[in-house]
């Protein structure tokens, strides 16, 4: 296995929530936004800021077949991206409380 698929499944196991993210991104941005206003405790790894990001985004595409970003993680399970995330805006306490994320 890979160094950056170790690194991305780690972090997917070790965190409520985790938001594969890079800086620039509107849509990065506004999952962040969302899961700060809940209040929610969330790790954010910015691929566009690290060396191994390219890596680890190819990781993600072979875990869970999506290579896009936001790639978002709730108690291991893939929720997908920002629109997917804001489609769960109802049922995202409920989520992030069974993850003890709030």
């Amino acid at each position: 296995m890979s160094a950056a698929k170790t690194k991305a499944e780690q972090i997917i196991d070790e965190n409520a929530v985790a938001v594969f993210s890079k800086s620039y991104c509107p849509y990065c941005r506004a999952t962040k936004t969302l899961l700060t206003e809940m209040g929610a405790k969330y790790y954010t790894i910015e691929l566009d800021q690290v060396d191994d990001g390219r890596a680890i985004q190819d990781a993600l595409e072979e875990i869970n077949g999506q290579r896009s970003v936001p790639n978002i993680y709730i108690k291991k399970q893939h929720i997908g991206g920002n629109s997917d995330l804001q489609a769960k805006k109802s049922q995202l306490p409920q989520l992030l409380k069974d993850a003890g994320a709030l």
